[in-house]
């Protein structure tokens, strides 16, 4: 079984209720539930983590390495701050495909830079929830999973 880990950094906790203009009206829960469902239709096993904590999205990155085949990174605001997230990823050698709900290069100028997305295998932003969906089907792919 393929295992990939979703890492929601920051506020995504407020899903559904923190400005559902730029963020859709999906819960956190619901996210997860339908990327579940949708990991167990492509024979992926998906195991949904959220975190505040800078320090805590990178243990969770560390301790990804020699269990998951790959890690669905929304890092949130640490996206555009955050070397150490970024030297994690850099250190454990799996591959993270980088996600955001909307398109950070369409809103304000200091979301324009990503810290991270040199060190991921790819980012998918601007399609709400299913920018998670696009990446499971990049990793079913990826990972040649049939």
């Amino acid at each position: 079984m393929v295992n990939i880990l979703v890492l929601h950094g920051p506020n995504l906790n407020l899903l559904g209720s923190r400005e559902p203009d730029i963020y859709g009206k999906m819960s956190l829960e619901e996210l997860n539930k339908n990327l579940v469902r949708i990991g167990e239709e492509m024979g992926i096993h998906v195991y949904c983590v959220q975190s505040n904590h800078e320090g805590e999205i990178i243990d969770h990155i560390q301790q990804a390495k020699g269990k998951m085949n790959g890690i669905i990174l929304n890092a949130g605001g640490y996206t555009h701050t955050s070397i150490a997230i970024r030297d994690a990823i850099s250190a454990v050698s799996i591959p993270v495909i980088e996600v955001h709900l909307s398109n950070i290069h369409a809103r304000e100028d200091f979301r324009h830079r990503s810290l991270i997305a040199p060190v991921c295998k790819g980012t998918i932003m601007g399609f709400g929830w299913l920018s998670y969906k696009l990446a499971l089907f990049a990793f079913r792919d990826l990972l040649e999973i049939s």
